[in-house]
């Protein structure tokens, strides 16, 4: 499974329904029109009654449990399952060795209610991924009893996280992540993890070449509220997967090819393997770190009656605005912020920034263009 093969068929598969931030029950069911009918069923019903539906694929024994969304703005890997499924329907050698050896049970929206209003939390306000423990929400029942009915043998728990992460303490976006969870507080290193680490290590062996450096291991605290940590905990290997940010993409297209790549990487993985005991270079994947903020305004003198320069720290919030995401700029922080680095930087030269109502910037300030030098900056994100 080359990595030039798998480009070229992505061109060929990717699912056009689909595009954007904004993933909801809505978008993936008229896919689903594409797919056999058998392979899809509705297996449980959020808090407010919209369907949770899975898929089901191959006929290997190797069970794997996939499920996304369970944070309901969290759509990339979403749109990277429908890719996977586009080409699992066509007669490919890859997919074909896949699915020989698997049994794949796919919920490609855990949390519809989050979806439908671009929220972490569903809509009784809880998070599903806090909730494996009490149960007390009927989306993580239906992941529990899918769990429990299915008894997979791994499970990928595949998420999306905030553009503020980099790899390690350097300035390169952490486009991916990945996590072997913990199952306990000594965050032991049992043999389902281990084996998790593996297949994540050879996910990141085979990623380097397209995006090099690019690959983080996110933090493993345990907390057996925690989906993963509690799968992990029954004894089933489990894969935190993290669709993160890519230069630009803030629509996170590309970091939905990089996914697809991802997931079929891992797929693959456990198809071929008869056994699991190189997990050391889990470890060297370098650690998340927290050093990004979208716009960084360098040097910057904030009024005429001060002649301190601070750098302006900028994150975007993400609003849902007519079914469609809109990228709000909003001042997180105005300091000096030399070991951070900005996905966009500008430089002030030291010379006066003001709001284009030339009013003096302050941290939670929603700002669209910044005036430096009778120069108007627009700080939104281009082409989103």
């Amino acid at each position: 499974m080359t990595l030039k093969h798998l480009n070229s068929l992505y061109s060929l598969v990717k699912t056009p329904q689909l595009s954007g931030r904004y993933i909801t029950n809505s978008d993936i069911e008229k896919c689903f029109l594409n797919f056999p009918e058998e392979m899809v069923s509705t297996i449980g019903f959020s808090v407010e009654r919209r369907p949770i539906y899975a898929l089901r694929v191959g006929g290997g024994p190797k069970k794997i449990l996939l499920w996304s969304q369970m944070h309901g703005n969290e759509s990339t890997t979403t749109k990277a399952l429908f890719d996977c499924f586009s080409l699992f329907l066509t007669n490919n050698t890859i997919p074909n060795s896949i699915l020989e050896a698997c049994t794949l049970v796919v919920i490609p929206i855990l949390n519809p209610d989050g979806a439908e209003r671009y929220t972490r939390l569903n809509a009784n306000n809880v998070d599903i991924n806090r909730d494996a423990q009490d149960l007390s929400q009927p989306e993580s029942k239906v992941l529990r009893d899918i769990f429990n009915n299915f008894q997979p043998d791994y499970c990928f728990n595949l998420h999306g996280q905030r553009t503020i992460y980099n790899v390690g303490s350097s300035s390169v976006s952490a486009t991916l992540s990945f996590l072997s969870p913990a199952q306990d507080k000594d965050r032991l290193l049992t043999p389902n993890r281990k084996v998790a680490m593996s297949i994540i290590s050879e996910i990141n062996e085979y990623m380097q070449a397209e995006i090099p450096n690019g690959i983080a291991r996110y933090d493993d605290g345990f907390n057996l509220n925690c989906v993963g940590d509690t799968f992990q905990r029954f004894g089933v290997p489990t894969l935190l997967y993290e669709a993160g940010h890519f230069p630009g993409d803030y629509n996170r297209e590309e970091v939905r090819r990089l996914m697809f790549i991802a997931i079929l990487k891992g797929l693959e993985v456990i198809a071929k393997s008869k056994g699991y005991i190189d997990y050391e270079d889990y470890f060297n994947i370098p650690e998340n770190g927290k050093l990004f903020y979208d716009v960084i305004i360098r040097q910057a003198k904030l009024n005429d009656q001060s002649n301190e320069i601070s750098d302006i720290g900028i994150l975007y919030e993400e609003r849902l605005v007519n079914g469609y995401i809109d990228f709000i700029p909003v001042i997180e922080i105005i300091s000096n912020l030399d070991m951070h680095f900005g996905h966009k930087e500008i430089d002030a030269d030291q010379k006066i920034v003001r709001s284009i109502e030339n009013s003096e910037l302050e941290v939670a300030n929603e700002i669209d263009f910044v005036v430096i030098n009778n120069d108007k900056i627009a700080l939104k994100p281009q082409n989103n």
